[in-house]
């Protein structure tokens, strides 16, 4: 429950401090004093969308901060378990700023969370119940939440099981959707690359390759002139049967050697000489080789042409060298690899979807089924709770209206609306046409009172839900918050004294000028101050004797009430 709440700089509140206790807590005061934005401050700490519009003028930020102690085995503490957040003292402290630059800092028990965190903490502590829900009974697409919270247990399993099929069923239905829309490009782009695999795979090049054949195609492009130069060269050196130049520097050498002892110089000149005759000994040997190696084949110079022009062809498309287009076949290759798996996926993708499709069916059908049993339960209790509110003729009735064959949205195959009947003899029409205000108001009360009893909330806060009523139905309303105030600790808003007399504790709300400035401040009422604030709601502006006595009367009925 909550036991502290401060509030700074929210709204027109300056600064309030408020100290609450179990059982049932109302605030009253005059209309636009902030009884409701006390209300928004709590609503803000249970992680509901915070605004720079609630700081109040002059300030920099506001501040909220709450202190809520729970039962040991209380939900709250399994959540914060789960993010790691210490609640060894039992109590828990929740505190929200948000500044004007539109920082917004969200601490539990210290540690900072986000938002998300925060309103997650927040469901399973506060339940803020205000005039804005009567308008989720207007809208039928809520009807199926109303419903699916009232059988959560019986419902509950079945319909995690087939929202997570449904989520599976939409992947798979938006992933055809898309195979399909891209199915001619896909098909070209498989066309194209195989088509260049199939062509750089038979080409069978390797690295280095090119260079070869440009070499032994140039050798036979020039074989005629590398046959004059060779013997051309070798005529140079070994002459003829009537002069040889080598044999002449032959004796060139042996003259030398014969003197090279007797200077340095001719031994220098000397070991020129013979590195000459024996470098040009080799150059004839060699050129003698070459000579005898030398053949021109014409069919083998078309080969090479023909070679080269393949690879000159692979490389104006894939590349600029032999590397290249074998990396680019290398990517090619991964590419088929995949889309090839995917073609295997895109048959399995059908088969998913249908096995899915039956899953989902089946699970609809068992969801539905659960629902009706459910639906049947939830008449009888609503009847059963109207008829305490004086609307004991009324007829409830959970309406379904199947979707057409093969049609699935994430609740189900079926329109779930509530239905009325408010006077014997009318016909059942839904509840969103017929119903007036205060009817609203005491419907949604007695779904609050069912529901109660099933949530794990320790906080149930009803923002002027009895607008509309007055007489006996208020009083019905006023003993209806008071029994649910029983379970848990019930914050209420109200203008109906009969409510008002049914609370444990009673705070008055108002607003004052000082120095300019509004400012709301907060009072808990002692007995006589009860009294004399009735005795306000029953008259108006004038309190009378008689006001006071009627005010007296109330909070006497309503101790025996309560008894």
């Amino acid at each position: 429950m909550l036991e502290n709440l401060s509030i700074s700089d929210f709204a027109i509140i300056d600064h309030l401090e408020i100290d609450f206790s179990n059982g049932m807590t109302v605030l009253t005061g005059e209309t636009g004093a902030g009884k409701s934005i006390i209300i928004d401050a709590v609503g803000l700490l249970a992680g509901g969308r915070g605004s720079q519009n609630f700081i109040r003028t002059g300030s920099n930020k506001l501040l909220i901060q709450g202190l809520f102690v729970f039962p040991e085995d209380g939900l709250t503490y399994k959540v914060l378990d789960d993010m790691g957040i210490d609640h060894s003292d039992n109590s828990v402290i929740l505190q929200r700023e948000i500044y004007r630059n539109g920082r917004n800092i969200c601490r539990v028990n210290g540690m900072l969370v986000n938002t998300t965190m925060l309103k997650k903490i927040g469901e399973t502590i506060v339940d803020i119940h205000g005039q804005n829900e009567h308008q989720e009974l207007m809208q039928p697409e809520r009807h199926v939440h109303l419903l699916d919270e009232f059988g959560h247990k019986q419902i509950g399993d079945t319909l995690a099981k087939y929202q997570e099929t449904f989520d599976h069923y939409q992947q798979l239905k938006a992933s055809i959707k898309e195979k399909r829309g891209n199915e001619k490009e896909w098909s070209q782009r498989l066309d194209m690359l195989e088509f260049q695999e199939n062509e750089i795979s038979n080409a069978h090049l390797e690295v280095g390759e090119e260079e070869e054949l440009v070499s032994q195609r140039d050798h036979l492009l020039n074989y005629q002139k590398i046959v004059d130069a060779l013997n051309m060269s070798f005529s140079a050196i070994n002459g003829d049967e009537t002069f040889n130049p080598l044999d002449v520097i032959g004796e060139a050498k042996n003259s030398m050697e014969s003197i090279e002892e007797v200077d340095p110089q001719f031994r220098e000149i000397s070991d020129n000489i013979k590195n000459a005759f024996y470098l040009l000994q080799d150059a004839s040997d060699n050129i003698s080789d070459r000579m005898d190696l030398q053949e021109f084949d014409q069919g083998r110079l078309e080969e090479i042409e023909e070679r080269l022009n393949v690879i000159y062809g692979l490389k104006r498309k894939y590349g600029d060298s032999i590397e290249q287009i074998l990396k680019h076949y290398d990517n090619v290759v991964k590419e088929l690899s995949t889309m090839q798996a995917d073609q295997t996926t895109g048959e399995d993708l059908n088969e998913q979807y249908e096995s899915t499709v039956n899953k989902l069916s089946d699970l609809a059908d068992e969801l539905n089924t659960e629902r009706h049993a459910v639906a049947t339960k939830l008449e009888e209790a609503v009847h059963d709770q109207l008829s305490d509110l004086y609307m004991a003729k009324t007829e409830f009735k959970v309406n379904f209206e199947k979707l057409p064959i093969g049609e699935f949205h994430r609740y189900g195959t079926e329109r779930v609306e509530f239905y009325m009947r408010t006077n014997p003899g009318e016909a059942m029409l839904p509840l969103s046409k017929i119903a007036s205000g205060g009817e609203l108001s005491r419907i949604m009360l007695a779904l609050k009172t069912l529901f109660t009893n099933m949530q794990g909330v320790t906080s149930i806060i009803f923002d002027e839900v009895d607008t509309g009523v007055s007489g006996r139905v208020a009083q019905a309303i006023a003993e209806k918050i008071s029994k649910i105030a029983q379970k848990s600790q019930v914050l209420c808003i109200t203008h109906l004294p009969q409510v008002a007399a049914m609370s444990d504790h009673h705070y008055f709300i108002e607003k004052k000028i000082d120095k300019n400035r509004t400012k709301t401040s907060i009072i808990k009422l002692s007995v006589q101050k009860r009294v004399d604030e009735l005795a306000r709601m029953l008259s108006g502006t004038t309190v009378t004797d008689l006001t006071l006595q009627h005010a007296n009367e109330l909070l006497k009925l309503a101790d025996e009430t309560k008894k």
